[in-house]
C-alpha cells in the first residue's frame, strides 16, 4: 500500500489477541520511529519495550502510583486492581519518552513534538506490518513514580504508552472533518478563510 492508503487505514484498536509480536517486527517499528524529524537532531526519544512479566511489574507500579494520588478511603480496591491490569491489555507495550539535555522550555517542547512524531511513525509502521495499536497516556504518563520505573527524571516526559498486538476486532469506522474545512487561505481583509466554507443547515 502507498503512504496515503496507509495513513487512511491506521486506526486506534484497543482489543488485541495474546499472540506475541515477533522480535523482527518490534525492531522494524523502532527503526521507523527514529526516522522522525527532529530540530537540532537532539534525538530525545527513548523506547521501553515491555512484554511478559515486565508488564505486570509496570502494572504494580501504576497501582502504587494511583494509591499515592488518591484518597484510598474514597477508592475501592477494585479500582487499584484495574490500574494494575492496564499494561496487560496487549502482548507488547512500548512506552515512549522524551528526554531533553537542556533545561530550556523551548528545547523541551520541541523535543516532545519530535518524540510525538516518532510515535506516529511507529504507529504507521505497525499498520503496515498488519499490527493493531493504540496510543494512550492518562495520569500514569505524568506521574513521577511511574517515570522512575523507567529510570526517567521528573522533568522528562512520557509521550505514549503504545499497546500493540494483532487485532481481535475489525478496525472501527473513523470520521474526520474534511481537510478543506481546516485548511485556510488569506482573504481580501488580511484574515483567513477555509478552503471549504462550513456547512450551513438549510430550513
Amino acid at each position: 500500500m502507498n503512504f496515503f492508503e496507509l495513513a487512511e487505514r491506521r486506526r486506534s484498536i484497543g482489543k488485541v489477541t495474546d499472540r506475541p509480536v515477533p522480535q523482527v517486527l518490534i525492531e522494524h517499528l523502532l527503526h521507523a520511529a527514529i526516522q522522525a524529524p527532529n530540530h537540532h537532531l537532539t534525538q530525545p526519544w527513548r523506547f521501553f519495550i515491555l512484554q511478559g512479566e515486565a508488564r505486570k511489574r509496570l502494572g504494580t507500579c501504576m497501582a502504587e502510583a494511583a494509591r499515592q494520588r488518591a484518597d484510598t478511603a474514597e477508592k475501592e480496591e477494585a479500582y487499584f486492581q484495574r490500574e494494575a491490569e492496564k499494561p496487560m491489555r496487549a502482548p507488547l507495550l512500548i512506552t515512549v519518552a522524551s528526554v531533553s539535555d537542556r533545561d530550556d522550555p523551548l528545547r523541551i517542547h520541541e523535543d516532545q513534538l519530535a518524540t510525538a512524531a516518532a510515535v506516529e511513525n511507529l504507529l504507521l509502521a505497525a499498520t503496515e506490518a498488519g499490527l493493531a495499536a493504540q496510543w494512550r497516556t492518562g495520569k500514569p504518563a505524568y506521574d513521577d513514580h511511574v517515570k522512575a520505573f523507567f529510570g526517567l527524571r521528573p522533568q522528562d516526559s512520557i509521550i505514549a504508552f503504545l499497546y500493540i498486538g494483532y487485532a481481535a476486532i475489525d478496525p472501527p469506522p473513523r470520521e474526520r472533518i474534511p481537510w478543506q474545512a481546516v485548511s485556510f487561505l488569506p482573504d481580501s481583509t488580511n484574515g483567513w478563510q477555509p478552503l471549504q466554507p462550513p456547512h450551513t443547515p438549510t430550513s
